[in-house]
């Protein structure tokens, strides 16, 4: 009965307490920041930056280009479909019970960006044609890639939008540095989180060295330094597909145990 118990404690549970969700974040910041930078040497766009592609679609279409706007909103569509369809399988997995709805959305993303490369590729001899697609694909990546963490983290972390993060590391030194006087009444002390502090450097940190080794990497190796970057990607979302098999194995073989005793 106990290992029972324990088992459905596990189920409910799952392998993510805070330290595995800040490695994954920054590990997530890193992976972005390459991709980023790889993005930007295939079609020279920064396919994360939503804020600048809702500016210039608002710029295209006030000036009359609305061939552009269309373009800028086809790639917000698709940054907002890759974070839909990450969510869905989130919560997809959260009603069975399953962890590796976010491990399976990592994967997934691990096989699109091999195809990134793929079209990469071809971009060279059919520019015109594979851009557009090429674009979309990686604004639907990056959709993906956002949501994972911060659902993990329930919104406090980012790991494609950096403007967020230099404003939470803008705030806790705002409380670091902030001296208390004393006065008349008693109120709270300003304190910083040093923990949060640490870890949204860290993550700022990682985006920007993500994005030197992705620059080098696209840079002297093309579209092939996808696959290293696809392979970390995939092991990364392993980790929690893996803890859920392990863990229907053995509610299996308890339910067999439990059947022949029965018997």
């Amino acid at each position: 009965m106990s290992r029972r118990v324990n088992i459905t404690r596990l189920l409910d549970r799952g392998p993510f307490n805070d330290r595995v969700i800040h490695q994954l974040g920054w590990s997530m910041a890193f992976s972005a920041g390459a991709l980023n930078a790889g993005g930007f040497l295939a079609v020279h766009r920064y396919t994360s930056h939503v804020s600048g592609v809702v500016s210039s679609m608002a710029d295209h279409f006030a000036l009359g280009e609305l061939r552009l706007a269309l373009s800028a909103l086809l790639m917000l569509v698709s940054f907002v479909a890759g974070a839909m369809h990450s969510t869905w399988l989130i919560i997809w997995a959260r009603r069975r019970r399953l962890r590796g709805g976010y491990g399976v959305s990592i994967m997934e993303e691990a096989l699109l960006l091999l195809l990134f490369g793929l079209l990469g590729a071809g971009l060279s001899t059919h520019k015109g044609l594979l851009t557009p697609p090429t674009v979309l694909l990686l604004c639907f990546i990056m959709g993906m890639h956002n949501t994972i963490v911060t659902k993990l983290s329930r919104g406090l972390l980012r790991t494609t939008h950096m403007t967020g993060i230099a404003t939470d590391i803008g705030i806790e030194l705002a409380k670091l540095f902030y001296l208390d006087r004393v006065g008349p009444t008693r109120v709270q002390r300003v304190q910083a989180n040093h923990a949060k502090l640490r870890l949204y450097l860290l993550i700022l940190v990682s985006f920007f060295v993500g994005g030197v080794v992705g620059a080098l990497g696209f840079k002297h190796l093309g579209f092939g330094f996808s696959l290293p970057l696809a392979g970390g990607l995939f092991l990364l979302g392993l980790r929690p597909v893996w803890y859920d098999v392990r863990l229907r194995l053995r509610l299996w073989q308890q339910q067999g145990w439990a059947a022949r005793n029965h018997s």
